[in-house]
């Protein structure tokens, strides 16, 4: 399996106002041009946060330990839409209520994305999508910030971890 090289993303301002589009190509190629993305941190009612693992066929971080759910925003999408679509998409779940915590430019060496970031609390059992992921499970503070830059997680979910929960007991 791999990413279709030829889906199209808005091409944003840091505000998130759209001024065009590109391919997936495009934004992952180095080209750096700003295109949206969304993310949903879930949490259980011990505090415990859910990550996806990467499978090894993606075009970015494989194999990585990443937020719970993760994903573009597509054209003609708006964030609520594009965040609904991913999380059922990624995470089987329809039936929680996010919390929109922040956004951020997130710039690595091949791309450049405007993140909205979420949140939300679920005790129910996840069904990661295995086509798109390789699984996950919740961990505890402790395995996190144990696990911080040691090249298990993806430097995204590294930098929104430290940004948005680190100081969270």
């Amino acid at each position: 399996m791999r990413d279709n090289e030829k889906e199209m993303f808005p091409l944003v301002l840091e505000n998130g106002d759209i001024i065009g589009a590109i391919s997936r190509k495009e934004a992952h190629n180095g080209s750096k041009q700003l295109h949206p993305v969304v993310h949903l941190h879930v949490f259980n009612s011990k505090g415990e946060l859910y990550l996806q693992k990467r499978p090894d066929w993606k075009d970015i971080q494989p194999s990585k330990w990443d937020t719970a759910c993760g994903g573009h925003i597509a054209i003609g999408e708006n964030v609520e839409i594009a965040l609904k679509r991913e999380v059922q998409e990624e995470l089987g779940i329809t039936d929680y209520i996010p919390k929109r915590i922040g956004q951020y430019v997130f710039e690595s060496n091949c791309e450049k994305e405007l993140i909205y970031v979420h949140k939300t609390t679920y005790n129910k059992v996840l069904h990661p999508n295995q086509e798109e992921l390789n699984g996950g499970r919740f961990w505890t503070s402790e395995e996190i910030k144990s696990n911080l830059g040691k090249n298990i997680f993806t430097p995204n979910f590294e930098n929104e971890y430290i940004r948005f929960f680190s100081n969270r007991e």
